[in-house]
């Protein structure tokens, strides 16, 4: 087995998609009959190549610095769940479409800096496009922190919501991690 380290970012999304579908292929009955198991099924799996505290850090964006550690670690759980759902649930419907991943737009830049690799499920009716910006962690292991489904930036999208939310809280962050959704 190849450790994290020697893998690429385009080879730890490639790894970490293909397990994910698998995942949700092997796991698919459970989504009707035992929905909690089916999510942690998808959940074991994004957490070997998403890194949510950084997520977080993403959608948190100039909150983030106001934020304890004890809030950021509560949205990094809190955000675990909602992509997790939704990541599961709009793949619940994968019926072995055709992944390919598309050549990299930023191969010549610095080797710390992030990667964007993009990907299409290639299906009969239609082509969903995606693509991962990857960043190198702390221990040289490529993770995803942010994704963009369709040209709709997520990490953009909630920030937009967490915004709104902080505004909305009178700043107060715990007021706002209460009423995520």
């Amino acid at each position: 087995m190849v450790s994290a380290q020697q893998l690429t970012a385009v080879e730890t999304a490639e790894l970490g998609v293909e397990t994910l579908l698998e995942t949700v292929v092997a796991s698919k009955d459970f989504f009707l009959s035992d929905r909690d198991r089916y999510f942690t099924e998808v959940e074991d799996v994004l957490n070997t190549f998403v890194d949510f505290d950084e997520v977080a850090n993403v959608v948190m964006n100039r909150y983030a610095v106001d934020a304890t550690s004890e809030q950021k670690q509560r949205f990094a759980g809190i955000l675990r769940n909602t992509l997790t759902r939704f990541y599961g649930a709009s793949l619940v419907n994968y019926n072995d479409e055709e992944l390919v991943f598309l050549p990299l737009n930023n191969e010549n830049t610095a080797p710390r800096t992030d990667t964007v690799v993009a990907m299409e499920l290639r299906g009969s009716d239609s082509n969903l496009r995606l693509q991962y910006q990857m960043f190198l962690n702390e221990n040289d292991e490529w993770k995803l922190k942010n994704l963009s489904l369709a040209g709709i930036n997520l990490g953009r999208q909630y920030f937009t919501q967490f915004s709104a939310l902080m505004t909305q809280h009178n700043n107060d962050i715990d007021l706002v991690l209460d009423n995520w959704q």
